[in-house]
């Protein structure tokens, strides 16, 4: 395996136009622009506290709604996921973090385990999220765990706000994949009895 572990995704529709570059050993520069803000906000919070440089480029048909656009970031975002851990020699595998954001305490799990699970627990009590139907945070979140092929726990244990709620959600996420991610020195091969991930 390489030991750079970039990958750049792109993936054109008629609905959506997306281009991702991630670097999982960045510095957490996050440089996002998808044309809904409040997706912008929350995938700035994933490169800061996953401590991974983001580049991402979408244009959807917002004229619509902002469905396909976050939908189809989840897709590529996944896809440049996968390909950038490449075969998983030396990863941690598993991470998970608690999150506060003020009021709001979330949760979130992650095994880069190559099978596709989401269990999500995150009820918001508005229709939306800044410029982002809340519906969409859960859509995100199994989007990219089939498209990165994870196993995906998320859930906000309690809170009234529901900006703050999907905040902690996305920075846990962020915190979970740092730790996944993260090299074992210790390590030769991939963290499975199976020895392939």
């Amino acid at each position: 395996m390489s030991n750079e572990r970039v990958a750049t995704v792109a993936r054109k529709t008629k609905e959506t136009d997306i281009a991702i570059t991630l670097n999982l050993d960045g510095a957490g520069n996050a440089d996002i622009a998808t044309g809904v803000p409040m997706l912008d906000h929350m995938l700035s919070h994933v490169a800061v506290h996953g401590m991974i440089d983001l580049h991402v480029r979408a244009t959807g048909d917002l004229q619509i709604d902002a469905h396909h656009t976050v939908e189809d970031v989840a897709i590529v975002l996944g896809a440049a996921l996968a390909q950038a851990l490449g075969d998983k020699r030396g990863i941690a595998r598993m991470g998970h973090a608690y999150v506060p954001m003020d009021e709001s305490l979330a949760f979130v799990a992650v095994d880069l385990s190559g099978r596709a699970y989401a269990v999500i627990d995150a009820p918001f009590s508005t229709p939306m999220i800044g410029t982002m139907p809340a519906s969409l945070v859960e859509h995100f979140f199994e989007t990219l765990a089939t498209h990165a092929k994870m196993n995906l726990h998320a859930r906000v244990l309690y809170g009234r706000d529901d900006h703050h709620k999907a905040e902690a959600l996305f920075k846990a996420l962020g915190r979970a994949l740092a730790i996944a991610v993260a090299m074992d020195a210790r390590r030769s091969g991939v963290a499975s009895t199976k020895g392939v991930l």
